[in-house]
């Protein structure tokens, strides 16, 4: 089966056909850090980091480009507000964002270049745009001419007055149509800037994805990945900038994940229903937030709910349970991903079918009664597991995860108390085992009496 994919701009599943079999180009727009990010940012990293994997899998070589934009009105508006300077706000927003991700599982992209490294490469695509007649200088300002691309807007699938309104950009008197968009503007002394043939300046937001593609990935390249929110105006006007400038098509398959809602409403501050994933990671671990998200699929809206989310660490501790139980069996075979995962991934990322078979081989694996069948159906079960992000932790550490600061009682404290029940059961003292399961209990603690011995974990 191949691989198929929804590309945006054909509005349609369509056979995924790389340039190059051997080596598959990938780029995603990633954060502007002036922030904490949110479980909005979080969802599409978690979508290409399964995209990402999967490509490895199918593919001898993939490159996976992720940017940091580091350079924005926003970062600058919160600089000012916070009473500290850009590039400290930069650095630990970039250090905040790396490790919240990394919490939720997603592998690293091969490169995750800085939009402040790449200001030479925009000028130059400036001055490509400006030369072909498809750019104008005015008032210190670097325009694109949207009405020298005909097709402008056909990714998005806008009127020309839809486009307008859309953007929502100021409609300046130095523009020469409404929809034109930044390349450049002005930059004070007091904000960031590099010197240009139109003056000290900055770039709009557009140009740096646009270049730093080209740098690591070429004029054309494979996928075009990001949330819905941005196919109007970002990936638009990427678009329109890269093949105008190049004179070459840009990306050839374009993927978007659906918008995130929470408990049915849009997720809003003023609404008191904004979350970072900071604020997630101190009630569930990362994994639990990951499967969340993987139980809808990437395309359609997904409703983020305190339910899903207990459903999810649920789900996991299930799988977790299979993997304990067969802890001392080596796993055989991890390599091999299951065909019909597999075959749920290559649909389109069909994430929810890839769970359902997930649930499948954990039911095998707590089935098998040979070793030798345990140990493939483990590791089946963790093949599965790694395309998806999942099943990353130690099972021991799995089960005794706790948000900081959050626990009452240490591991060690509680180790201490089970061994005082298993003497008290060993001296048929029953009613102070009990009483010791009981205390347990009443702190979340869950106890597993087995063959093994004793083990446990926090519900």
């Amino acid at each position: 089966m191949p691989l198929f994919l929804y590309n945006t701009m054909t509005r349609r599943k369509e056979v995924f056909q790389p340039l190059d079999a051997g080596h598959v180009g990938m780029y995603v727009c990633g954060p502007t850090v002036y922030d904490r990010a949110h479980i909005g940012n979080a969802r599409p990293v978690i979508v290409f980091d399964v995209l990402y994997r999967l490509l490895r899998t199918l593919y001898p070589k993939v490159t996976y480009v992720r940017n940091i934009t580091d350079v924005d009105d926003k970062i600058n508006a919160r600089a000012r507000e916070n009473g500290e300077t850009i590039g400290a706000l930069t650095e630990r927003t970039t250090l905040a964002f790396h490790q919240d991700v990394a919490a939720l599982n997603a592998l690293p992209p091969d490169v995750e270049p800085r939009a402040t490294a790449h200001i030479t490469q925009m000028l130059a695509m400036i001055e490509q745009l400006i030369a072909r007649g498809h750019a104008y200088e005015a008032e210190g300002h670097v325009l694109f001419a949207v009405p020298s691309m005909a097709e402008y807007g056909r990714l998005s699938g806008r009127s020309q007055d839809e486009l307008i309104a859309g953007a929502r950009v100021e409609v300046a008197p130095y523009k020469r149509d409404p929809a034109d968009f930044v390349l450049w503007k002005p930059s004070p002394q007091d904000l960031p800037g590099w010197d240009s043939p139109w003056g000290r300046g900055r770039p709009g937001w557009h140009i740096e994805c646009s270049a730093m593609s080209r740098e690591y990935l070429g004029m054309t390249f494979d996928i075009h990945g990001g949330g819905q929110d941005l196919v109007f105006p970002h990936h638009e006007n990427e678009l329109a900038q890269s093949v105008c400038a190049h004179g070459q098509p840009f990306a050839r398959y374009w993927l978007h994940n659906g918008y995130l809602m929470v408990e049915g409403e849009k997720m809003s501050k003023s609404l008191g229903n904004f979350f970072t994933v900071r604020d997630l990671l101190e009630q569930a671990p990362g994994e639990a937030i990951r499967l969340a998200m993987l139980t809808t699929h990437y395309h359609q809206p997904f409703d983020w709910t305190a339910e899903g989310l207990r459903q999810a660490r649920t789900t996991l501790d299930r799988l977790y349970l299979a993997l304990r139980a067969v802890a001392t069996i080596p796993a055989k075979g991890r390599q091999d991903l299951p065909v019909e995962v597999l075959a749920a991934l290559k649909d389109d990322l069909n994430t929810p079918q890839a769970i359902v078979h997930l649930h499948e081989l954990a039911t095998q694996l707590n089935k098998a009664v040979s070793d030798d069948d345990k140990a493939c159906a483990k590791g089946a079960l963790l093949a599965a597991g790694d395309a998806l992000g999942l099943l990353q932790q130690d099972v021991e550490a799995w089960f005794r995860w706790t948000p900081e600061g959050g626990a009452e009682q240490s591991d060690a404290e509680i180790d201490a108390m089970v061994l005082r029940r298993i003497q008290a059961r060993q001296s048929k003292d029953f009613a102070q085992a009990d009483a010791i399961r009981k205390a347990l209990a009443e702190q979340g603690i869950l106890l597993e009496d087995g063959a093994g011995g004793t083990s446990w974990r926090r519900s």
